[in-house]
């Protein structure tokens, strides 16, 4: 179920962090508490892939989580692109996939905030964990929301 804010995302258990992207689904989860956010490994799709909500479906249910927060890419006057319609495609296609209750938040500067936490790394290196990276950052400032709510 897609909820339109944070009111009634759940207050406890574990929740998942995506980050989508049409060839890489970054990936992060919080721990029981939601002290701690950990990032996952990065879901590499193939070109032309139509599967997304079904692997992040079962991800989400082999970390026994109790909510997903997807971020939302907007442009700074909170506009919509395209990338934004997909994201929304996505979340119609999860919310079919799973009965968990699925929240959305701004993701904007989140790539930036999350290769600022990683510091000087390899090119290589980034690529492979840059999008886990920014799902961490994501799902961090949504918890932080969800306490205040």
């Amino acid at each position: 179920m897609i909820l339109p804010d944070f009111k009634a995302f759940p207050r406890s258990g574990r929740v998942l962090g995506i980050d989508w992207g049409l060839r890489r689904i970054g990936v992060a989860v919080s721990d029981p508490m939601r002290d701690f956010v950990f990032a996952r490994d990065v879901i590499v799709l193939p070109r032309g892939a139509e599967n997304h909500a079904d692997l992040v479906a079962n991800i989400a249910m082999q970390e026994n989580v109790v909510g997903i927060i997807v971020g939302l890419p907007l442009y700074p006057d909170g506009s919509v692109s395209d990338t934004t319609k997909m994201v929304c495609d996505f979340i119609d296609n999860l919310a079919e996939k799973t009965d968990l209750p699925i929240c959305t938040i701004e993701e904007n500067l989140t790539s930036v905030s999350a290769q600022e936490d990683m510091g000087r790394v390899r090119v290589r290196d980034l690529k492979a964990r840059l999008d886990s990276e920014s799902a961490r950052v994501i799902l961090e400032n949504a918890i932080a929301m969800i306490n205040r709510a």
